[in-house]
């Protein structure tokens, strides 16, 4: 048996012919170690024995692409301590795993007990870890993801408050939050952009979009008495926690902070502005982003149902 017991801890031994030669190798193993930690390196010393002896590729494993990734992408990210917790927090199913079993560990993620969208989340980065050490340091003889699905994650909300609701929680919200959110339902601007943006004449304007595009928004002159709160002196947590705890208040906890963006477009179709002012306001570079409001657009389509049959 290539693992077994020696003195109270298990012992790996390796002893076969291969390719004509007669390939030995022995190691106890640490304290400790359990019969599945000794089986998993038994896999792994093995596939790396005839590897050796054969001449053949080692493919390496998942473990040594996250490793890399972290060591070389994760200091340029703007989330690379978020990445590395991730990392750590699914340790266990990509630990020793070759990285030919990506498509299997992505399987197992899928089984969590969390949200379609995490689940994605997760196997992307592992999918963004191997496709790093594979093309940048050979890790693997072919794209570790050709084989890979990726779920298929619904995540767009559809809520949209109104001026009304959205004073209503603004009113009820900490002083030192409430011109945000005011400031998010006029120009349709995230969070992250209303932290950074810069006001100039009478413009928002954002070097650094979500899209890689700088923007300019005009602001509405119903939030120029907010523009003195910019930039904001609290952290965006912080906003978050107080707009939270005001629409508790205002028993409208269906909304997010997000949901002010939404709601600047649902106002603007409301009142006739078409879809490609829309995304170029909220920044959108790909179309089909914007059109997820397209049935907000009642009007203009009761009006193109009208022209059937007008001649």
């Amino acid at each position: 048996m290539p693992i077994s017991k020696e003195g109270g801890r298990l012992r790996f031994t390796f002893n076969r012919v291969i390719a004509g030669h007669r390939i030995r190798a022995s190691k106890l193993l640490p304290k400790g170690w359990t019969f599945k930690e000794a089986d998993a390196y038994e896999r792994k010393e093995t596939a790396r024995l005839y590897s050796s002896a054969t001449g053949e590729k080692q493919d390496g494993t998942i473990e040594q692409c996250v490793l890399l990734y972290i060591k070389e992408k994760c200091p340029n990210l703007k989330t690379g301590d978020a990445v590395k917790q991730i990392f750590a927090s699914i340790f266990d199913y990509y630990k020793n795993k070759p990285i030919t079993e990506l498509p299997a560990v992505a399987i197992q993620l899928r089984k969590m007990e969390v949200s379609e969208a995490t689940k994605r989340n997760y196997i992307a980065l592992l999918r963004a870890a191997c496709r790093y050490a594979w093309k940048h340091h050979k890790v693997g003889s072919h794209d570790p993801a050709e084989q890979l699905v990726m779920p298929t994650v619904k995540n767009q909300r559809h809520m949209y408050a109104s001026r009304a609701e959205m004073l209503q929680i603004a009113r009820l919200c900490r002083r030192s939050t409430r011109p945000f959110i005011r400031i998010a339902f006029y120009s349709g601007l995230r969070m992250g952009e209303i932290l950074r943006a810069n006001v100039v004449d009478n413009c928002f304007t954002l070097r650094d979009t979500k899209n890689g595009e700088p923007r300019i928004v005009p602001i509405h002159p119903r939030i120029n008495s907010a523009l003195k709160f910019l930039p904001p002196s609290i952290a965006k947590s912080t906003i978050q926690e107080h707009f939270r705890e005001a629409r508790a208040k205002a028993g409208l906890e269906q909304y997010t902070f997000h949901d002010m963006r939404h709601s600047a477009a649902s106002e603007m179709i409301n009142a006739g502005v078409d879809l490609n002012t829309v995304g170029d306001v909220l920044g959108h570079k790909d179309p089909r982003s914007t059109k997820r409001y397209a049935h907000l657009n009642t009007a203009s389509l009761k009006d193109a149902i009208m022209k059937i049959g007008g001649k």
